[in-house]
């Protein structure tokens, strides 16, 4: 059956031992998992990946029927699942194995996938659909940090930290964190301290790339990868930032659609997009059509996950695809 997460908070009491999360908000999983799932467990909570239980399925099986492993610890987290695990997860139905609290965690799931579908279908079964963070949900946990610390930030400051988080909780609450401490010497923090303290300045040549990616400015990104040594982590998060300028990108076509013009749309675009990237955007609205942008959104979902299972190789497939597509 499936949960949203508006019935979770309702709720708040999840009794099936067999469990689904899956979506790309990696902090919010986190945050499902730590706030209904493990709460005030006293025990150990086991973490696997999807390939260690496929290539020990018949010993995994095993300890959960005699309970010898799992004996204190009562929360299994499968990570990284996709339909290769379905045939055990319907060998644990069928043996009614209900002792051990198993979580499947897993990125996107496409509505044809059978692990997917299984857990939607039965009502013994939750299936709990995170979805990425939009910039309200962002700002609601910025203005929680301000309230905690009673401080405030400039406008400028938060849209830039709604910007860095890249639709995810977790990357804004690391970002957080280091400015906590930073308050502890001083509370009146400009945009300059978030630059040098975030991310920001390390990864400028991530948003330089993504930025001339999207402007078609290829011998700019052809440069920009010859000057940088990007690790599988770096790739993510190139991947995930075309993803989302994407879809500010195409949210911008679709206010030129409407007969304004390039620079009323600009002005106008919530949240505000900041002046030092106006003339790129207005490049890349000129440069790309609705089509494209469209395709570009939907290659990078199925790119992310090629990337994730070939990390050795993820270079190489970032830059063809920022190259050629």
């Amino acid at each position: 059956m499936i949960i949203k997460l508006f019935e979770l908070q309702k709720n708040k009491k999840i009794k099936t031992s067999l469990n689904l999360i899956y979506g790309n908000n990696r902090g919010q999983k986190k945050q499902i998992i730590n706030d209904y799932f493990i709460g005030d467990f006293k025990g150990k909570v086991i973490n696997y990946d999807e390939d260690y239980i496929i290539n020990n399925s018949n010993d995994f099986i095993s300890n959960l029927l005699n309970q010898s492993l799992f004996e204190k610890e009562k929360v299994l987290i499968i990570n990284r699942t996709t339909d290769k695990i379905l045939n055990i997860i319907l060998e644990i139905i069928e043996k009614e194995i209900k002792e051990t609290k198993i979580i499947l965690e897993s990125s996107i799931l496409e509505k044809k996938s059978k692990i997917r579908c299984l857990f939607e279908k039965d009502k013994n079964l939750t299936c709990i659909p995170v979805y990425e963070d939009n910039n309200k949900s962002l700002g609601f946990i910025i203005q929680d940090f301000l309230k905690k610390n009673n401080i405030k930030f400039s406008q400028e400051i938060i849209n830039v930290l709604i910007d860095r988080a890249k639709g995810d909780r977790e990357y804004l609450k690391n970002e957080l964190l280091k400015l906590e401490s930073l308050l502890i010497t001083k509370k009146n923090i400009e945009i300059e301290d978030i630059q040098k303290l975030t991310n920001l300045a390390d990864n400028y040549s991530v948003f330089e790339l993504t930025d001339n990616y999207l402007a078609k400015n290829l011998k700019k990104v052809s440069h920009i990868l010859n000057e940088n040594n990007y690790n599988a982590e770096d790739c993510i998060l190139i991947l995930r930032t075309i993803l989302n300028k994407s879809k500010r990108l195409l949210k911008l076509k679709n206010e030129l659609n409407k007969n304004k013009s390039i620079d009323s749309v600009l002005s106008s675009f919530k949240p505000p997009i900041f002046w030092k990237e106006k003339e790129i955007v207005k490049k890349q609205m000129q440069s790309r059509s609705d089509a494209e942008v469209k395709k570009i959104i939907y290659k990078i979902n199925d790119l992310e996950r090629i990337v994730k299972k070939n990390s050795t190789n993820s270079l190489n497939f970032v830059s063809d695809f920022v190259l050629n597509f």
